[in-house]
């Protein structure tokens, strides 16, 4: 268990006690199980699981009090089950989210969903904070030259259709329901945007260091730093944002100390994992290459799905620097796990797994 005193933390500054019941929904996703044992690794005793499917044994952790978890199989379409689980919730981690392929899909399951968890959050008369996680992508960084400093002051993107994403589209229309019921329904809440979530359990290597789409591995990072967060620190930077006092109405990004630069990262994936063809590619010559997959995409009428395009080019290879500042001070956080500890964790991972297909 974590000794609350060892990570500059102080009861008396939570917002809850050890017996209050917090809620967690998405419980079995890959930064959702971290959250749940975090808080039971910090001595919460009713921590009530939301998940589509009930199975406990995904994330079950020796030396953990399991049994003050509570399962809840439902969905948050249903306006039943989010006030059942709301019930007599002091603190909600949402993290529940859509991750379908078409528009429908991720609004209906990030933002109505949200929306019906919301309405039955408002009415409990316990809630002291609703902890929404949203994403890194919803930014813009149009306006920040390459290198440029990426952090909470960024714009959300106001052309989130232009890119062809319809998680990020989904995820930003959860925000703005989120902020909506701040101030119209006075609920407390924070929104915590994690980076590139990684770790054991995850095994791609995220489209911000390159892309095999072509059948060969286009390194399209260069020298960008990329903006990781090893899962257990993100998972506690979550459950930390729900437990501070005084941050109501504040948004978090969560992004590691020393992260490395895409070069860096893919040569040591090929040390330590396994050896492969890539073919660096340089920011213009792919951001022209986007241009031409845009313009033809528009002049077939959609023949060509516009899945590469300018803006997303921009967000994910333009190259910015990042900073946790924020988080650090108003949460109290820090990594626990250092880079270089989650990339041997992270590359054992790969390696083992890949050696049992």
């Amino acid at each position: 268990m974590h000794d609350p005193a060892k990570v500059g933390l102080d009861g008396s500054e939570f917002t809850i006690t050890p017996a209050d019941t917090i809620l967690v929904t998405g419980a079995n996703g890959f930064v959702g199980s971290r959250v749940v044992r975090t808080l039971l690794s910090y001595g919460f005793e009713r921590v009530r699981c939301l998940m589509r499917t009930a199975n406990i044994s995904e994330f079950r952790e020796k030396g953990l009090k399991w049994e003050n978890v509570e399962i809840v199989e439902g969905n948050l379409l249903s306006r039943d089950t989010c006030k059942a689980v709301t019930d007599g919730a002091s603190v909600i981690y949402h993290l529940a989210a859509g991750v379908e392929t078409s528009y429908a899909g991720c609004v209906l399951n990030s933002a109505v969903a949200t929306r019906n968890l919301l309405d039955a959050a408002a009415s409990e008369p316990k809630m002291k904070r609703f902890v929404s996680i949203s994403s890194i992508a919803v930014y813009s960084n149009e306006k920040i030259p390459r290198g440029g400093l990426f952090d909470e002051a960024c714009e959300v993107d106001a052309r989130l259709v232009d890119r062809n994403e319809p998680y990020t589209y989904g995820k930003a229309k959860q925000d703005e329901i989120v902020l909506d019921y701040g101030k119209r329904a006075n609920l407390p809440y924070v929104i915590v945007r994690p980076s590139v979530v990684f770790g054991p359990g995850k095994s791609k290597i995220t489209d911000r260091i390159g892309t095999a789409t072509f059948g060969v591995f286009l390194h399209l990072g260069g020298s960008n730093r990329i903006p990781l967060t090893y899962v257990d620190n993100c998972a506690e930077a979550i459950v930390l944002a729900g437990l501070r006092r005084g941050i109501d109405g504040q948004v978090f990004n969560v992004f590691d100390d020393d992260l490395p630069k895409s070069r860096e990262f893919l040569k040591l994936y090929k040390r330590n994992v396994r050896r492969f063809l890539s073919v660096p590619v340089p920011y213009t010559v792919w951001y022209c290459f986007c241009f031409l997959w845009e313009w033809y995409s528009r002049w077939s009428e959609g023949q060509l799905p516009p899945v590469l395009n300018r803006r997303v080019c921009s967000v994910y290879w333009k190259g910015n620097t990042y900073s946790n500042e924020k988080a650090k001070e108003l949460l109290g956080w820090n990594p626990r796990v250092s880079m270089d500890e989650a990339l041997k964790k992270y590359f054992a991972y790969v390696r083992e797994t890949a050696d049992h297909r």
